[in-house]
């Protein structure tokens, strides 16, 4: 039966795939090609639809295959496999950090993580920055302007504690007015 399908491929999919949505989606188009679901032309235009999408690509492309194969059906198993192995382990570490969360090595091992945290997402945007050619040895009119962006946009969020959506199209709006 179809829906047994699309729910057993995505369950296997959602708990054997590790990394984010990008990187189960070579996996989910594999199994989607492999089941006759459909061609990659098809799945490559499912895969711009769910990054358009907002939420998770790797839901929306399950969302939209399991449509595609099967209609609404389809959509909610398909959802329902790749979503449930994420919840079900999710559970079992809260029962297990609830029990040990007092505990005070972990605590310790919390605290001792914040900073690794903040350096990770501060390393993607650096990487990402210098890949894209953002940051450069030279400096420009348009180094200085992305500077003033970046510092304009800390200070609102930190210091006058803008929401994020605010920043964000203000930043938009700043970008039209000097780089169109």
């Amino acid at each position: 039966m179809i829906l047994w399908e699309l729910f057993r491929t995505f369950f296997v999919i959602g708990f054997v795939s590790f990394g984010g949505g990008y990187a189960m989606i070579p996996v989910i188009e594999a199994e989607a090609s492999q089941h006759g679901w459909m061609t990659t032309q098809q799945f490559t235009d499912v895969i711009a639809i769910a990054g358009m999408s907002p939420g998770p690509i790797a839901t929306n492309s399950a969302i939209l295959v399991g449509y595609s194969t099967a209609g609404i059906a389809g959509a909610i198993i398909s959802t329902l496999g790749v979503l449930l192995p994420s919840i079900i382990l999710v559970l079992i570490v809260a029962t297990f950090f609830t029990k040990l969360q007092n505990y005070s090595i972990v605590q310790s091992i919390f605290y001792g993580l914040r900073p690794i945290v903040a350096s990770l997402v501060i390393y993607a945007a650096l990487s990402f920055a210098l890949s894209n050619n953002l940051i450069t040895i030279n400096v420009s009119w348009h180094t200085v302007s992305l500077l003033f962006i970046f510092g304009l946009s800390l200070v609102l969020l930190l210091k006058f504690r803008w929401h994020p959506i605010y920043i964000i199209i203000l930043s938009g709006l700043v970008g039209v007015a000097l780089y169109s």
